[in-house]
């Protein structure tokens, strides 16, 4: 006998759980957790990510028209629960965390340098898709620990220790 599904949150999982971060135009930095994100292009090199309107992180990806999208290993379970839970309107989430901050090399917005790899991105597009605005980002530049690039300059993912929520 079939059974309906009704949590359609969980019938599509094929998606990495990492951290958006980004800077407004004040200079104020935030990082969010984002369940929504993908490939999106391969030429030119492209990645999506839905974003709530809600979301303190969104007004600071719109009016910068940039964001780096830091992967997340399991050693950053629970840094990736806490930026996921708490709000950046209510507190500077990344000082509280301690979390190391670098500079983008092409766009204006921090790296999480405790993440394995960060992807610097530039909004080139974004499309409302009902609870998300989904933004097309343009790789503008990627960052990933020297020991995790293999010998034809990609990252090896089995190196990486993905986060993957079950």
């Amino acid at each position: 006998m079939e059974k309906k599904v009704t949590d359609f949150k969980s019938c599509l999982k094929a998606m990495p759980d990492i951290l958006v971060s980004c800077r407004n135009n004040e200079g104020r930095n935030n990082a969010l957790a984002v369940g929504y994100a993908c490939n999106c292009s391969y030429e030119p090199h492209m990645v999506m990510v839905g974003i709530v309107p809600s979301r303190y992180s969104y007004h600071m990806v719109k009016e910068s028209g940039v964001f780096v999208v830091n992967l997340v290993n399991e050693e950053l379970r629970e840094t990736y629960a806490y930026l996921g839970s708490h709000s950046g309107r209510d507190e500077d989430k990344l000082e509280k965390l301690g979390m190391k901050l670098g500079e983008g090399v092409k766009v204006n917005a921090p790296l999480l340098l405790d993440c394995p790899v960060n992807i610097e991105c530039t909004v080139v597009d974004s499309i409302r898709t009902g609870s998300h605005e989904m933004f097309v980002g343009k790789v503008e530049y990627i960052h990933a620990r020297e020991e995790l690039i293999n010998d034809k300059g990609g990252i090896n993912y089995n190196k990486v220790n993905l986060l993957k929520f079950r």
